[in-house]
Order: structure tokens, then sequence, then C-alpha cells
């Protein structure tokens, strides 16, 4: 494609800059609170409250603690918050068999929030991590390695689970082979057409997840071991369009990309190749190094976060999970 430009002095990039208004009206993207969703943590029992030591201003809190801050998301109008489990050391196992449990924990908070409000989308993840004894998304045989299909079959259970709760969401997180045609066949035959899927398709091996792992309690789990058997080669582009076509083809109605500033090409690869709701993490590594910038006086807070957010929706992202979401959707409002 060729681009004809005038040549200066006909032609002043600039005059499109001059004033406030003018920039406001050439502006190609925006950002709002209907792109944001908001990843939340979410202990057992009630009045708990708990600060992520590495993700400062983050809190892994009891579902009566959670409440309020559903009620805040509606307020600023965020359209979905994303449900992740802590759950205690006692219910952990090799095959992370309460990830299944109707009263569970996550069941038990899906119910409580559509029951109270009806408006806010709810996600769930779908993955083993937080539930197993050894901190992996997906069962072991006795050399170590991550079973595939085997941990496909729980992973529908998990769905399932949380399809009945009345989840409007499920996200399989845990990169395994066929699992959404598995997830999605399975909703279909239990009367559950209407469940969402989005699916983490292009979901990278990274460091940049470290502040989670501490969040959920798989990081003492998992210890020295990583997740590079399943989750994707860093270096690979071609790859990541790959899996989303395979997820797409077994029946995903959103994917993600994970993580999300390092991985902005990926974004718009996916986003140009493909045409569907493509959502991007803005994961705690990249949450954690904003906040300890900011901190120290390096960056300013506010601009940076709003900065990186709105390069999610240039990339060609329809929406970001971010644990920002509340601070810049006020921020939004406010403007």
């Amino acid at each position: 494609m060729t681009f004809l430009h005038a040549p200066y002095p006909a032609g002043r990039p600039r005059r499109l800059r001059v004033d406030d208004f003018t920039r406001r009206l050439v502006r190609e993207h925006v950002l709002t609170p209907d792109d944001l969703i908001y990843p939340v943590f979410v202990l057992e029992g009630k009045k708990r409250r708990e600060a992520v030591a590495s993700m400062p201003g983050v809190e892994r809190v009891s579902l009566d603690l959670l409440l309020p801050v559903a009620e805040d998301c509606v307020r600023l109008g965020i359209p979905v918050m994303a449900l992740f489990p802590v759950i205690d050391a006692k219910r952990k196992d090799e095959r992370g068999s309460e990830s299944a449990n109707p009263r569970g924990l996550i069941p038990t908070v899906v119910r409580e929030l559509k029951k109270r409000f009806p408006e806010l989308g709810v996600m769930t993840d779908v993955a083993l991590d937080p539930y197993t004894s050894h901190g992996q998304d997906g069962l072991l045989d006795k050399a170590g390695y991550i079973l595939n299909d085997e941990t496909v079959e729980v992973l529908v259970k998990q769905a399932l689970t949380q399809a009945a709760a009345g989840v409007d969401i499920v996200a399989p997180s845990d990169m395994m082979d066929g699992r959404i045609g598995a997830i999605r066949t399975a909703l279909e035959k239990k009367g559950h057409a209407l469940t969402r899927i989005m699916a983490y398709s292009a979901k990278y091996a990274s460091a940049f997840y470290g502040p989670f792992r501490d969040a959920v309690g798989s990081a003492a789990n998992l210890g020295k071991s990583n997740k590079k058997v399943y989750q994707m080669d860093p270096g690979n582009t071609h790859e990541a369009l790959h899996e989303v076509a395979i997820d797409i083809a077994e029946g995903a109605d959103m994917v993600m990309v994970k993580p999300g500033m390092p991985y902005l090409d990926i974004v718009r690869r996916v986003k140009d190749e493909f045409r569907v709701p493509t959502f991007a993490y803005q994961v705690s590594g990249e949450y954690a190094m904003l906040k300890a910038a900011a901190q120290n006086g390096w960056l300013d807070h506010d601009a940076v976060m709003m900065e990186s957010l709105l390069a999610f929706k240039r990339a060609g992202a329809d929406g970001v999970l971010t644990y920002f979401a509340r601070d810049a959707a006020r921020m939004l409002l406010n403007r």
C-alpha cells in the first residue's frame, strides 16, 4: 500500500498536534472501562485480607471482602472480573481434585457474585496449578512429565463445575493440547451452550509470572521446576498463530496472549490473521515492575499505567486483563 503525503510546507504533520481538541479529534485508538478485565485473588474463610508483597496494592481477600470490590467494578463500568483461587494446602493433591468440587471456593464465589451482581461478567481460570501439590498445571507421570489427555479429563470436570455454578466465561490457561475442543463438547452436552470460552491460546513460558505464583501459592510447590513442556517458547511467533488457529477451530469464542507488553507483536499478528476477539494479560511481573519504578520515583505512576494500557489497544487487543483495571477506570471516568 502506498501512502501519498504533501511535501513540506504544504504538509505539516504538527498541525494535527497543535491543541488538545485536535489531538482528541484525530486519535486513532482510545481506552475505555469497557476494555478492562479485573483479576482478583480470593481466599477461603471470612474477613481475611492478605497483601501480596510482590504486587503492591494487590490483596488476597475472602468472599465477604470481595463483594465491595465487585460492587466497585460495576460502578466503574468494568465488564468482567476474573477469579483466581488461593487454596489451603490441605486441599491440594497430585491430581488437583479440589478443582472439581461443586462446593469448593470458586463455585461458591461464582454463585454469590452472580446472585448479587448479575450485570457483572465473571470469568474463571481453568487450570490445576492452584490445586496441585506439585504446582504444575497438569497430572504427572512417574518421571514427572505432564500428562496431556489425562489432564484434559480433569480440566473438563473443572470447567463443568464452574459452568454449573453460573460462570459466564471459562478461561483454560493450562496449554494442554485439545482441551478447548473437549471443554466445548462437554459444555454443549451438559446444556451450557452459552458459556463462553476465552482460551489462553498463546501463553508463553515466561519469567514474568513470578508474583502471580506467589499470590496463588503455587510458587513454593513448583520449586525449581518449570512449565516449558507445555507453555510456549518465548522465541516463537509462528507457533502462536498455530495455537490460536487450533483453539478457534475447537470452539474458543475469544483468544488471549500472555504475557502482555513483551508480546505485543504476537497480539498484532493474532488480530491481523484471525480477526477474532483478542485479549492480552498484563501479567503480575509487568504490574510489579511499573509499581516498583513508580514507588522509587523513577516513573509517573498514572502516566505509565495509562500509556501501557493504551499500547495494548494500539497493538490490536480488544481488551486487557490488568491489576490496574480499577485505578485506570477511575481515571477514565474522572476525565
